[in-house]
C-alpha cells in the first residue's frame, strides 16, 4: 500500500517536473520567435526604401559604421540621412553647441535650445528615428591627437563636414593614412544655388576657394586622388563674408541660406550610400580650359 502510494507521488511529482520544463521550453520559444520576429520588424520602417535597394541592400547597409564628424549645417543633415537609410552602426563627433545664428540652417537648432549640445541632441534625434541604431556619441571638438584617436576604431567609411581648414586638413590626412574611404564637404558659405552642386575627386575640384585651400595643403600627400569632394561651381559672395574671433580654427565666416547647407549634407549621403552598395557615382570633370591654366602654372613653376 505505501509503496503503490508512493510511486503514486513520484509520478505525479514527476510529471508537474516534466509539465514546467515544457511551459519553460514554450516560453523560451515564444522568447526566441518573439526576438526573430522583432528584428524583422524593426526594418518595417525601410520598407520603401528597400523597394529601390533591395532587401539585400539593407542588410549590407545594417552592417555598416559610418563616421560623420562635424554636425553643423551641412554634417546635421548629412547624418540624419545617413541614419535614415538605415545604417547600423554611426559615431557622430561634434564639441559646439548651438547659438542662436545656428537656426537659419542647422537641423538640431531651436530657439528652445540655445547652449545645448549638438551631439546631444542629434544622439536624441537620431534615436527617435532609429531605437535600434548602434550610436556612439563623441562630445568634443577635432584636435589631431582626437582624431588619431577616434581613427583607432574600424569605420567602413568617413563623412567630413568641418568647415575649417586645418581640422579638414587632419581629418583627410588621417583617413588616408588609415586607408578609409572619405567624402569631403566643401565650401557651402556664400552661395544659394543648389543646382550648381557636383562630386569629384578632391584634385579636380574647380570654382570652389574653399576646395583651393585644401587642395594646396594636401598637394604633396600621397592617395589625395582617392578623396571624393562636394563642391559647388557657383561664384562665392565675398560681401557676405566676416570676420570671427579665431576661435575653433576659424577666422571668418560667410552668409548661409537655410536649404543649401542640406543640399550639400545630401550629396555628402549619396555618396557614402552609393558606395557602401556598389553604385555607380558621376563625376564631375575640371574642364579643359581650368586644367590648361593649372598646367601652365605647374610649368611656369617647374621653368
Amino acid at each position: 500500500m505505501l509503496i503503490s502510494v508512493s510511486v503514486a507521488i513520484k509520478k505525479k511529482i514527476n510529471c508537474r517536473f516534466a509539465i514546467q520544463i515544457k511551459n519553460l521550453i514554450s516560453v523560451f520559444i515564444l522568447f526566441i520567435c518573439g526576438k526573430k520576429l522583432s528584428k524583422m520588424s524593426d526594418t518595417s520602417w525601410l520598407s520603401r526604401s528597400a523597394l529601390l535597394l533591395g532587401n539585400d541592400g539593407i542588410d549590407k547597409l545594417q552592417s555598416k559604421h559610418v563616421l560623420v564628424i562635424g554636425l553643423g549645417g551641412v554634417g546635421s543633415f548629412a547624418a540624419e540621412f545617413i541614419c535614415r537609410s538605415g545604417i547600423g552602426e554611426m559615431t557622430i563627433v561634434d564639441g559646439d553647441v548651438v547659438d542662436p545664428t545656428n537656426r537659419n540652417r542647422q537641423l538640431p537648432a531651436l530657439a528652445t535650445n540655445h547652449g545645448v549640445s549638438k551631439a546631444a541632441i542629434m544622439q536624441e534625434r537620431l534615436f527617435a528615428i532609429n531605437p535600434e541604431l548602434k550610436l556612439h556619441v563623441i562630445n568634443t571638438f577635432l584636435t589631431p591627437e582626437k582624431c588619431r584617436e577616434i581613427l583607432e576604431s574600424k569605420f567602413d567609411y568617413i563623412m567630413d563636414c568641418i568647415d575649417s581648414v586645418m581640422p579638414k586638413i587632419t581629418l583627410l590626412s588621417t583617413a588616408l593614412e588609415k586607408n578609409i574611404p572619405i567624402v569631403s564637404s566643401m565650401g557651402a558659405g556664400g552661395k544659394m544655388d543648389p543646382t550648381k552642386l557636383s562630386i569629384t575627386m578632391l584634385p579636380d575640384t574647380y570654382q570652389c576657394v574653399f576646395a583651393s585651400y585644401v587642395r594646396k595643403r594636401l598637394n604633396k600627400l600621397v592617395g589625395a586622388e582617392k578623396i571624393k569632394a562636394v563642391f559647388s561651381t557657383e561664384e562665392m559672395d565675398k560681401n557676405s563674408m566676416i570676420m570671427t574671433d579665431g576661435s575653433n580654427f576659424k577666422r571668418s565666416a560667410y552668409g548661409t541660406v537655410s536649404y543649401l547647407p542640406a543640399a550639400f549634407g545630401g550629396a555628402c549621403a549619396s555618396v557614402v550610400i552609393r558606395d557602401l552598395l556598389g553604385l555607380s557615382i558621376e563625376m564631375a570633370e575640371r574642364p579643359a580650359r581650368i586644367s590648361r591654366k593649372v598646367l601652365a602654372k605647374k610649368k611656369k613653376k617647374i621653368s
